[in-house]
């Protein structure tokens, strides 16, 4: 049985030494320029150093041999990562990670109703009576503004009037200000 194994040429070797100078020497000031422009995002700024090393990996026989010319280079590209990471961030909507709605209410959840019955309930009391009986005639007894109007032997305009006004001031007794109807 022959293992077929994978010679290591001399190239191989060389590239893999070049690259790992350039590594241990860059690595370091690179993270900490990357902390800075990403505020502080540890992982972000880890992403981002490991993306500008693979990238020095690929043109590896396109860098200068000049060590301060290869790092102006890293730097270079490592600040066009956080600007290109950055533009698409906010090209896309924003990712929200971990969010529980167990908690959101079921529509059909009885205790639900039961308390908005109760907050309603003590909002139309704190109403005048023109505006309660107006509200109650429109909306629980389906009635049509004509209807409450001839009711109530008013125009239809005093009806509208008072249904508005009549909400509004329901809002606010049910957002928590004192009642102005």
């Amino acid at each position: 049985m022959t293992a077929c194994v994978a010679e290591r040429t001399d190239t191989d070797v060389a590239v893999e030494r070049r690259m790992s100078v350039i590594a241990r020497a860059n690595t370091q000031p690179l993270l900490f320029f990357l902390l800075r422009l990403t505020r502080g995002q540890y992982e972000l700024a880890e992403d981002l150093l490991q993306e500008t090393m693979l990238r020095a990996w690929r043109r590896l026989d396109e860098l200068p041999d000049d060590p301060v010319a290869v790092r102006r280079w890293l730097f270079t590209v490592a600040r066009n990562l956080v600007v290109d990471t950055a533009r698409a961030r906010l090209a896309r909507p924003a990712e929200v990670y971990g969010l529980d709605l167990d908690w959101v209410p079921s529509p059909e959840d009885p205790y639900e109703r039961l308390v908005d019955r109760y907050a309603l309930d003590g909002a139309l009391r704190n109403l005048s009576t023109e505006h309660r009986t107006v509200l109650v005639d429109l909306y629980y007894g389906e009635a049509t503004v004509a209807e409450v109007a001839a009711r109530m032997g008013t125009p239809e305009g005093t009806v509208r009037s008072r249904c508005f006004y009549g909400l509004r001031a329901a809002r606010g007794i049910l957002d928590g200000e004192s009642p102005d109807a």
